[in-house]
């Protein structure tokens, strides 16, 4: 069996860090330049820097997005741009756009080019097309089914990644001009999109211009361009024998919680699979975990079938989750048995928390008193990012993140 790569996303160091503490085999990351998540936080030269090596020293890889689709006046730093990355040593270009291609094929033909999902590759005809211009690996649109993903995979002899979770965009494959036409100079093709489709709307007829009708009688009117997000961890013996080599995560724009949370999870369950793929099953606490990140409730989007109206998410936009991220650890002192958190949100003694570790389980602890980072006796830890001593017998690992339930206050 062909070992699956686990793809995740990487808006910042820190995010990428995560990505790789909690199971990830690659990230896939933009420079300032190029990319189409303009507004994440994105890596300067030498971060890009950094990060390549700091992903090298463990083993793992670094796919840098240059999927925009330019225009002539952003074509003038690109063979620099492009030269430093191959000098830097990435792995891989994600490229969407055949003009950048062609540039990248002359200028830096040694570095791996993948075609990103924007290129909508929905064929096997359209694979073989970059296959034979020189692509190793073709990322699939969105809209493909698993049974078209088998057939291509059949067909053409090259890698194929597929979007695995998270947010599903409205347009195809991405290519959508809603963030062109309310905005500015917010061309969501060149990495600016405002997700329009996010947005509320109502209906106007021609000739009752400023009479609004909602679509489903809401007072909040509709959201008709809101899809769910997606989820395959139930299908993933399906990836695999669909042909994929990499499952891709969404979510630069993600919180650290998002990104190790959902790369732990399917960390787990291809190991799971791959250690033992005639008695694989899905966790139910597997599931549980997913419904602990923010998220949208979830579809198998294009996996089987077509999506249907129960896809889409009609009377809200909002994300929802179960538990929200309070603290990351520091360390641990076993003569002690403290555990040391750096405070992300607001907590307090009496309040239950979980631990979800990078590897380790899941830990489960009501906080029985804390103490600042001079020793004294608090109740409560208000400070960003102040340092919190928590009696724990449970050893546990640098970076395990500190939640809570959601408390919710319902009129």
């Amino acid at each position: 069996m062909q070992k699956m790569e686990l793809l995740a996303p990487a808006g910042n160091m820190d995010k990428m860090k995560m990505a790789f503490l909690y199971g990830a085999d690659a990230v896939y990351l933009g420079g300032k330049l190029f990319g189409l998540r303009a507004f994440s936080d994105n890596f300067s030269r030498d971060e890009l820097k950094e990060a390549v090596a700091y992903a090298h020293e463990r083993g793992k890889r670094i796919h840098v997005t240059v999927n925009i689709f330019p225009h002539n006046e952003d074509l003038t730093a690109l063979p620099d741009y492009l030269r430093f990355l191959r000098d830097i040593g990435v792995d891989a270009l994600l490229i969407a756009d055949p003009g950048i291609f062609s540039l990248a094929r002359k200028l830096v033909p040694e570095l791996p080019i993948h075609i990103s999902t924007q290129a909508n590759t929905t064929n096997w005809a359209s694979v073989q097309f970059w296959h034979d211009l020189g692509a190793s690996r073709v990322v699939m649109a969105r809209e493909v089914s698993l049974a078209d993903v088998r057939e291509i995979h059949r067909r053409v002899p090259v890698e194929l990644e597929g979007f695995v979770h998270g947010a599903m965009c409205i347009s195809y494959s991405g290519r959508c001009l809603l963030s062109n036409y309310f905005t500015q100079n917010r061309d969501s093709n060149r990495g600016q999109c405002v997700q329009c489709c996010r947005f509320k709307y109502n209906v106007v007829e021609e000739k009752r211009p400023g009479q609004y009708f909602p679509v489903v009688e809401d007072e909040r009117g509709t959201y008709i361009f809101n899809s769910k997000d997606l989820c395959l961890l139930p299908y993933l013996p399906d990836l695999y024998d669909a042909g994929l080599c990499s499952l891709k995560i969404e979510g630069r724009m993600k919180s650290v919680h998002y990104v190790a949370t959902v790369v732990k999870v399917y960390r787990q369950a291809i190991d799971a699979y791959e250690r033992d793929p005639e008695h694989f099953h899905v966790r139910p606490e597997w599931l549980q975990e997913l419904e602990k990140i923010s998220h949208r409730p979830y579809t198998r989007g294009f996996s089987v079938s077509r999506p249907t109206e129960a896809d889409q998410v009609y009377s809200h936009s909002s994300n929802t989750q179960t538990h929200e991220f309070i603290g990351l650890v520091r360390s641990y002192d076993r003569e002690k048995h403290i555990v040391w958190v750096e405070q992300r949100n607001h907590f307090k003694t009496g309040q239950t928390v979980e631990f979800l570790q990078p590897k380790g389980p899941l830990v489960t602890l009501t906080l029985p008193a804390m103490t600042d980072g001079d020793g004294n006796t608090i109740t409560a830890a208000p400070h960003a990012q102040q340092l919190v001593g928590i009696p724990c017998d449970t050893p546990l690992e640098e970076y395990s993140m500190m939640r809570r339930e959601v408390i919710r206050h319902d009129a």
